[in-house]
């Protein structure tokens, strides 16, 4: 029987650094840096995995299964958009670093759970190596193994490419692209990780944070999806 390693979480976060993602830099360093320090504040132990992606270095790896008490936050500096957009190339990758990083550790030293996150404004437009199909059959794959998939849209329109690679709709959410709806997206997947990590959750399934959306999108707030 295979083992883990108790209540370890290892989170691998695909971030889009392209050229669409700087109307919205500010926010997206200041969402992620607030998921960053809500989780490097919970009681159970994680690793983390951070790629930036972009047409001119489709796959930078910033940290990879480091202590998440050890990431450092985002910055003006570590964080620049610029280019277009290979998503598929660097949801691929990121697959299949992950479950060869996986398959290489003791299976007692392997994180209970894994969250996977996809960050992006969408539009998929210069991957050379992956299709949205063969993502689709490698997330499936990976799901009913266990692993969490989250996608986290900056732009309404953009949704489709979550829909594209199979996340299931219910773990994903798209917003206006702005500094509230970055703030309500992150937020959104940290509360959820949080509670998952502390096992108040079964899964990251987003649909609570979806309808409390729809409701303050009732009362006159942002329209998100």
């Amino acid at each position: 029987m295979v083992t883990t390693n108790g209540d370890r979480t290892h989170f691998s976060v695909i971030l889009d650094r392209t050229g669409s993602m700087e109307s919205i830099r500010q926010d997206t360093i200041g969402g992620f840096n607030g998921f960053l320090r809500e989780q490097q504040a919970q009681p159970s132990p994680a690793t983390f995995t951070l790629v930036q992606f972009d047409s001119q270095d489709p796959y930078e790896v910033l940290h990879s299964f480091t202590p998440i008490g050890m990431i450092a936050p985002l910055t003006e500096a570590t964080y620049v958009p610029r280019a277009t957009t290979p998503l598929f190339d660097a949801i691929g990758r990121g697959i299949n670093d992950l479950a060869g990083r996986l398959d290489a550790m003791a299976a007692d030293q392997r994180p209970q759970k894994i969250v996977f996150v996809i960050v992006t404004d969408g539009h998929e437009n210069a991957s050379r190596e992956f299709t949205g199909e063969k993502v689709r059959q490698m997330i499936k794959q990976r799901r009913d193994a266990g692993w969490q998939f989250v996608f986290l849209s900056a732009d309404e329109e953009a949704i489709r490419d979550g829909e594209t690679v199979g996340v299931q709709v219910e773990y994903s959410m798209a917003v206006d692209k702005s500094a509230a709806g970055s703030e309500r997206l992150w937020k959104a997947m940290s509360t959820r990780a949080a509670h998952y990590r502390a096992a108040a959750a079964p899964d990251m399934s987003l649909a609570d944070a979806k309808l409390q959306a729809e409701r303050d999108a009732h009362r006159g707030g942002d329209t998100r999806r």
